[in-house]
């Protein structure tokens, strides 16, 4: 059976891209209710429905997709009072986009399917702006008759699409790239704010670095700080960005893998949330490291 009916849970910043691409290419929608509601009532406009819980997304899908914070997130849609598990038919699928610690995805796939329904991992790479142009990156993990199943929703807003294993895989692969591009800028951050109290010219920085083997997309988006005061280039919270470390360095804690690289940028994100940069964009690394440093 083809699936019909996709519910969403989660369409916020990325979300609501996707959201916005399943609808608008002909699938039946309906979404959950959202702390902003701005992208709910631009959903609704567009022919989506609302539902109120979790519970109730479940009776009126084939596919529900998951795109929340993290685990916590995760298990409480699942587990929850009125979540998925309460009130879910037999056959359903739940896809999981958000950025969660595999650990518990194969908990939670292990007791869907135990009542009757699938759990596979579709974590995503890029930015909001790829996500409402629908040319999202996605890992999978889980079933491939299961992921087939589901594959024309997912290529509603994904152009790429890489297979990483059974379940709990793509939550793990999707750890390791998070940590590579959060090093990456924690790296370019520090770099920056150095040639800034060195006294480089931004300009000339951007020219050499990415004219050779330093250049990354990562730094390519944070120069704009220094150059334009324009942070807008990696739409990501700091404070997710420690979340993200966190469920990576608890992955390699349990293997068990020294991770010294993770563990420092992993502490450069503690401070900078407690200096409370939290809720601002990565880019904006650059700013506390300036500010630690006494950097004008």
């Amino acid at each position: 059976m083809s699936i019909k009916r996709v519910g969403m849970i989660g369409v916020g910043l990325m979300g609501h891209g996707i959201a916005k691409n399943i609808v608008e290419k002909g699938f039946d929608l309906t979404v959950m209710g959202h702390r902003n509601r701005a992208p709910v009532e631009d959903l609704l406009a567009k022919g989506a429905k609302e539902a109120k819980t979790p519970a109730e997304l479940a009776k009126q899908s084939d596919l529900v997709i998951l795109c929340v914070t993290g685990t916590p997130e995760v298990e409480q849609a699942v587990y929850g009072e009125s979540g998925l598990l309460s009130a879910m038919p037999k056959g359903l699928i739940i896809a999981d986009c958000s950025t969660a610690e595999p650990d518990s995805t194969v908990k939670i796939a292990a007791d869907v399917a135990a009542n009757g329904g699938h759990f596979v991992d579709t974590p995503m790479v890029r930015t909001p702006k790829e996500a409402e142009a629908g040319k999202l990156g996605l890992m999978v993990g889980g079933p491939k008759d299961v992921l087939a199943k589901i594959r024309p929703i997912l290529d509603t807003f994904a152009d790429t699409i890489v297979y990483a294993g059974d379940v709990g895989a793509a939550h793990r692969l999707k750890l390791l790239n998070n940590f590579i591009a959060i090093a990456n800028a924690a790296v370019a951050s520090e770099a920056i704010a150095v040639a800034s109290k060195a006294g480089i010219d931004m300009e000339a920085l951007r020219d050499i670095v990415m004219s050779g083997g330093a250049a990354s997309l990562m730094f390519s988006r944070l120069i704009n700080v220094p150059l334009s005061n324009d942070d807008s280039h990696a739409k990501f919270a700091i404070r997710n960005a420690r979340k993200d470390l966190r469920y990576y360095t608890n992955m390699t804690e349990t293997m068990p893998v020294a991770s010294f690289m993770a563990e420092s940028t992993h502490q450069l994100l503690v401070m900078a949330d407690n200096l409370g940069y939290g809720e601002r964009y990565v880019p904006r690394l650059i700013d506390v490291l300036k500010k630690i440093n006494g950097i004008a």
